[in-house]
């Protein structure tokens, strides 16, 4: 059985209701034959939302905002990141909302929902990069790979966390020059240990990404504040030194994008040009791989899933990394770093301050 389908399977197996709304699996190569086959009952959008428990992949769209009620919602939310419309109309909802981003181990410091879509997205990064460098893409014709067993492109990443890791990893496997850019020196050592031998670590300041940027043909953007709206690391000026036909790949754009020029792009739209640098902003990368991006995620947070229909939200209480989840509950933004962002820190409560 299809790990999707294993998912919903476990929890009829539990005795839950799972009900799913129409067509949710098909764009991951899931039809409803495949859940109607194990007693799943199909459903409209309505009716899939009065559910006690609503499981999604991305932030809800504005149009499925007149759905929201006091249930819970456990789903990537970015609140940082997207208008904050979509967290008013949680907090007025009573709803309480728990982010996949913000699901943290319980030892801390790692974002186990996170790391799929992560490693995702910094495979992706690098091959799309390598892609809109093509003269015919307006890049600057600069190939990145092995030319006759010389490295051929300069690709620099700045954060080397779960995605940075994945798109060096996968850029040097191109054949390209390669420099990640951090700020915890301390991973480096680890990180050189588990990763290439030919990628260079650099710590990332002002002053190394000036250096770096100027003869750099792919910039990837790969800066993680947890909950937080990005840092523009690089600025407009920065962007402006860049070589005609270099391109950025801003896969912090999810959380506001870490480039000042940066804005929200589309799969069916997903560059523009600004100071002659090729822009790629696309927000929800790993939607291009949506059956990979299937099975990695639904690996990941089954077992919170279960642990929340079996619970409900008693279980967020005795778990302190499924707690950091929790963006908003009962009228209330419950994770600091949401509630600075959104300059709505008066609506800022703790999640066990809560009745």
């Amino acid at each position: 059985m299809r790990r999707p389908v294993v998912i919903v399977g476990s929890l009829l197996a539990a005795g839950h209701d799972v009900l799913l709304e129409n067509n949710a699996g098909s764009g991951s190569g899931y039809d409803n034959q495949e859940y109607q086959a194990l007693g799943i009952e199909i459903v409209t959008t309505n009716e899939a939302w009065k559910a006690d428990l609503v499981i999604k992949i991305k932030e809800p769209l504005e149009q499925e905002f007149q759905y929201f009620s006091d249930n819970i919602l456990f789903t990537y939310l970015h609140l940082a990141g997207v208008p904050k419309s979509l967290t008013t109309a949680l907090i007025d909802a009573g709803t309480t909302a728990i982010a996949y981003e913000t699901v943290e181990s319980n030892e801390g410091g790692f974002f186990p929902l996170l790391a799929p879509m992560s490693a995702v997205a910094g495979n992706m990064a690098a091959t799309v990069g390598a892609y809109y460098l093509a003269n015919f893409n307006q890049g600057k014709g600069i190939q990145l790979g092995r030319i006759l067993g010389e490295r051929n492109g300069k690709v620099m990443v700045i954060g080397n966390g779960i995605v940075g890791q994945h798109a060096a990893i996968t850029a040097d496997g191109l054949g390209a020059n390669v420099f990640i850019l951090g700020r915890d020196e301390r991973k480096f050592i680890e990180q050189e240990k588990s990763v290439s031998d030919n990628i260079t670590f650099v710590k990332s300041t002002q002053e190394s990404i000036e250096e770096h940027i100027q003869d750099t043909d792919l910039l990837i953007g790969a800066v993680l504040l947890p909950g937080a709206k990005a840092p523009h690391l690089v600025s407009e000026t920065m962007v402006k030194q860049m070589q005609a036909g270099s391109v950025i790949v801003d896969v912090a754009i999810d959380q506001g994008g870490c480039v000042e020029t940066s804005h929200i792009t589309s799969h069916t739209d997903p560059i523009f040009i600004k100071h002659d640098v090729v822009h790629y902003c696309v927000s929800n990368m790993p939607g291009a791989y949506p059956r990979t991006s299937t099975i990695a995620l639904t690996r990941a947070t089954l077992p919170y899933i279960t642990t929340l229909a079996n619970q409900g939200s008693s279980a967020l209480r005795s778990d302190k990394g499924f707690v950091a989840g929790v963006n908003v509950c009962k009228g209330h933004i419950t994770y600091k770093s949401v509630a600075e962002s959104l300059n709505m820190g008066s609506l800022y409560k703790a999640f066990f301050d809560i009745d």
